[in-house]
């Protein structure tokens, strides 16, 4: 079971930027989809999640509004697409999966992607 995020960058506050997360194995006709970012200095923090069939959603108040959670059940990929963003989304973004504990918490899932790191700046 692997996750892999990708598509982060160097971006100026009020630009969109969409991050994907593959999957193998099966984890993604298995689980929903959560996605988390960590700060420097800071904890690793909720971002979003996406049920398995990708009808139900779920997000921090600090995104809800700019971010939306989607999947591509075709190409076993989950996105997540962030519109308006600010110097204070700055983070490395990670996806997870598994372990069927609660979204909002990282304790809530087994399988983890690497890191991909959003940086917004002007």
């Amino acid at each position: 079971v692997q996750l892999q995020a990708y598509g982060g960058g160097l971006v100026q506050p009020g630009d969109s930027l969409r991050l994907s997360c593959d999957t193998s194995g099966p984890t993604f006709s298995t689980y929903g989809v959560g996605w988390f970012r960590q700060a420097p200095g800071k904890e690793r923090e909720f971002v979003g999640f996406v049920s398995l069939s990708g009808t139900s959603t779920n997000y921090a108040d600090s995104v809800k509004g700019r971010f939306a959670i989607s999947r591509d059940h075709a190409k076993s990929t989950t996105y997540l697409q962030m519109n308006s963003l600010k110097p204070e989304d700055t983070a490395a973004y990670y996806c997870a999966a598994g372990g069927g504990g609660w979204v909002r918490s990282t304790s809530g899932y087994v399988y983890w992607g690497q890191g991909t790191q959003v940086t917004v700046s002007s």
